[in-house]
């Protein structure tokens, strides 16, 4: 790497996954702007780095607003969990309150800033601050008429700031999510660096995205990132960039709660793979999901489902009725069930939720049922990017995963999954209706399984009140996952 780039050191900013894809933070004693249309979360990013800085590095900070009244501040982060006035009391956070100025002043000729500045270093000095957020200049610089004005002052804004020694955020709006970076288009160019913060609307869900545009001699990742508002915690980004290839791997086998599946399968699951289980509607999936957290509690492992199509007592019935008490489990601390619709929150928010239960209950086998109901919230992009984050994330704690996924076709000729999430499983068995002799059977195939070998034919299965009974293998019909069968004579 560039010896100029390692020169520079970075300031952790604190935010969840930012400072990976920053690759440290932001750089340190600099000026970073944040720009974004209405909505983006300008403010909240402004507020959390400062509530970071006080909360887990010990920095205090002052806060420059241009717009919203300090009081109206307070009130806004009260719900994630800033206590801001507790802060202003033990001299950690201080605000300079520009907010009632008049704003229909229009400057043509020169003009200087000079006493704000002023106002900003006495209260980095009042509080011995190293960082410094404005929000935002738009307020500001809608006075100027001249936008030479509007560069040479914010220039000196920028200037005063590095003088004094802060590392600084302040926020500029944009009038569109791909437009220019800003709506002067100079605020980039005098700002070291660049943040653009997007809420694209994708269908009828608004997606969230984070992108760094530019750290002036600094490292960082490039592209979207997306990101969640969460109640409580503030922004929290999803670093796909992070994410690395390097999850450990053993032999260890596990069983998927089915003796003859496990043959199947040349003595189970491996102990690190996910497994996805396709077919459509009917087929078993949830059985086979059962089945497997039962298998896992009757080895003495934790089990988590996240069922986004049932609930509890939906799930308790079923098992019930295959001959599983999933509440004495449940009682026991063996399994524990997650159920909420899909559309209670965006699939960022799902996965950053479904990350904190996991490293909060720590189980040693996971079940999504089904990701097909995530997919209908999500693009196809966004789908994508929360199946490579969800699993790598339990494959690197090496839990086994198992995703069922509802195949659109009720009779074969339907493919596997959608935006490429056959890639990232180990293994694939699929579950599929057959028309025979006037009558609907169900067959069962291992389609895949990375690193081993196994039984490649088609087997019949039924489902009675003990669960499911795989039998022999389908051997005079052909055509099965076409849906064009044939039989032969005989």
């Amino acid at each position: 790497m560039n010896s100029d780039l390692v020169s520079i050191s970075k300031l952790e900013v604190g935010i969840g996954g930012f400072d990976d894809i920053a690759v440290g933070g932001v750089p340190k004693g600099r000026t970073t702007l944040v720009t974004g249309s209405t909505g983006t979360a300008k403010t909240v990013f402004c507020c959390q780095f400062l509530a970071e800085g006080i909360r887990k590095y010990n920095q205090n900070g002052v806060f420059v607003t241009f717009e919203e009244r300090p009081d109206d501040i307070r009130a806004n982060t009260h719900s994630f969990g800033w206590d801001i006035e507790e802060w202003e009391r033990n001299k950690a956070w201080a605000f300079v309150d520009v907010s009632q100025q008049s704003q229909e002043t229009i400057v043509s000729g020169p003009f200087d800033l000079d006493a704000l500045i002023a106002r900003i270093s006495h209260a980095v000095e009042q509080v011995g601050a190293q960082r410094v957020a404005l929000d935002s200049l738009a307020a500001v610089f809608a006075r100027f008429n001249n936008h030479a004005i509007i560069r040479v002052e914010l220039f000196r804004i920028v200037s005063a700031l590095r003088e004094i020694g802060v590392t600084t955020i302040m926020t500029a709006e944009r009038d569109s999510e791909y437009g220019p970076v800003a709506r002067y288009s100079i605020e980039e160019f005098v700002a070291d660096n660049v943040i653009i913060l997007r809420n694209v609307l994708q269908g009828e869900r608004r997606r969230r995205t984070m992108e760094i545009l530019k750290f002036r001699g600094a490292f960082h990742h490039k592209g979207e990132y997306p990101f969640a508002i969460i109640p409580n915690e503030g922004i929290e980004v999803i670093p796909l960039s992070s994410l690395k290839l390097q999850q450990l791997s053993n032999d260890v086998r596990i069983t998927s709660g089915n003796q003859i599946l496990d043959q199947m399968c040349n003595g189970g699951f491996f102990r690190d793979s996910v497994v996805m289980v396709s077919g459509a509607t009917g087929t078993g999936k949830t059985l086979l999901s059962t089945t497997f957290i039962a298998g896992g509690a009757e080895q003495g492992e934790r089990s988590l489902m996240f069922a986004f199509e049932e609930s509890p007592q939906q799930i308790f019935r079923n098992a019930n009725g295959w001959g599983i008490d999933f509440e004495e489990r449940e009682q026991g601390d063996l399994i524990r069930l997650e159920c909420v619709y899909p559309e209670t929150a965006g699939l960022e928010g799902h996965l950053i939720r479904m990350k904190a239960i996991i490293e909060e209950y720590q189980p040693k086998r996971v079940v999504v049922d089904s990701i097909s109901a995530l997919r209908r919230i999500s693009s196809r992009e966004s789908f994508r990017e929360f199946m490579i984050a969800f699993t790598s994330f339990i494959k690197h704690k090496q839990i086994a995963g198992l995703y069922t996924t509802t195949a659109t076709s009720l009779l074969g000729s339907d493919v596997v999954t959608e935006a490429h999430v056959s890639t990232i499983t180990d293994s694939i068995i699929l579950l599929r209706y057959i028309e025979h002799r006037g009558a609907v059977m169900r067959g069962i195939t291992v389609l895949k399984m990375r690193g081993s070998i196994h039984d490649q034919r088609i087997r019949e299965f039924t489902i009675g009140s003990d669960g499911i009974h795989i039998r022999e293998p389908l051997e005079t019909i052909s055509g099965i996952l076409t849906g064009n069968v044939m039989y032969e004579r005989g």
